[in-house]
């Protein structure tokens, strides 16, 4: 790393991360991508709902696609983990895990989230996830389960609302919790009233078949087989590096809506994921795209490089 520091600092290659890099890329800033290859994008199996790919692109692909076209413009892309993330001297200081650190004058993190994954007891989950009878969103791929036999597990008012969305899309959804039914009687109602069928008692096995996940419930001698599950656990963002640098975070450790536009501190920038909202594609790409034009234009008025009378 030469002593001069880049213009910016992008963490994380996921649809975000990337999406900013070609922009900063494209208005000729030094930046450097650093990303640790969990990005959720990779192991999604076929998108339907990112726009121009009406037949479906695996998120590899994708990703690759992206990485491909935001190098061709000179961004500097390599893998690496940020442990933190410092302020220093007006520029921020990256330190990594081998030891090597990075300075530069402004960042955006695109650090994304961790699903929280459901255990299977027999099968592959990936494969399972590869095979269609185990998602995460409802929202990328309900369209694509219409009038399936849909099972979300989760037991609290988050399985419920997950129930009721896909209910939209099919007739034929069971919401089952991983513990023990944790609704009022009010809760429980709208969803009778629905038509989605509440099990209860405790979730004993998973198995993941090629076609259907069976689902075994304790007391009752037979699997309950499904077309799909979805598990309803959540996921945690990843704003460690965020919150080290004094960023506020919501209850649920989400960085502020505005991070991609307003920032969340001079010359640092939030997109994708881990800001609060609409965890898409195709969202992660627009605040991708938002945020390297506002830390371009931060640095353009840092330099002085803008109109007096718009500074």
């Amino acid at each position: 790393m030469a002593d001069t520091p880049i213009d910016a600092l992008v963490v994380g290659a996921g649809p975000a991360g990337l999406t900013a890099a070609m922009y900063l890329a494209r208005f000729k800033r030094r930046v450097r991508v650093i990303h640790d290859g969990l990005s959720r994008a990779l192991w999604v199996p076929k998108t339907r709902n990112v726009p121009g790919f009406p037949e479906g692109i695996t998120g590899e692909a994708l990703i690759a696609r992206m990485d491909d076209h935001a190098r061709r413009y000179g961004a500097d892309i390599r893998s690496g983990h940020i442990v933190s993330c410092t302020r220093k001297d007006g520029y921020v200081r990256a330190e990594l895990a081998d030891g090597g650190t990075i300075d530069a004058r402004g960042l955006i993190l695109a650090t994304g989230v961790a699903t929280h994954l459901a255990k299977l007891d027999e099968g592959d989950h990936d494969a399972a996830v590869r095979d269609g009878v185990l998602r995460y969103c409802p929202i990328c791929d309900g369209f694509e389960h219409r009038d399936e036999r849909i099972a979300v597990l989760g037991s609290d008012i988050h399985g419920a609302a997950e129930a009721m969305f896909l209910r939209q899309f099919s007739r034929h959804v069971t919401l089952i919790p991983k513990w023990q039914v944790a609704l009022t009687a009010a809760q429980r109602r709208e969803l009778a009233d629905r038509d989605i069928l509440v099990v209860e008692g405790q979730v004993e096995r998973l198995i993941a078949t090629a076609d259907e996940m069976l689902v075994h419930m304790g007391g009752e001698p037979d699997p309950r087989p499904f077309d799909i599950l979805y598990p309803a656990f959540g996921s945690t963002p990843r704003s460690d590096l965020a919150k080290a640098l004094g960023a506020v975070t919501d209850t649920k450790d989400c960085l502020p809506f505005h991070a991609f536009s307003d920032g969340l501190l001079p010359g640092v920038y939030a997109a994708g994921d881990v800001v609060e909202g609409l965890d898409q594609i195709s969202v992660a790409m627009g605040q991708g795209a938002m945020a390297a034009t506002r830390l371009h234009n931060w640095l353009r008025e840092t330099d002085g490089h803008v109109m007096a009378d718009r500074r």
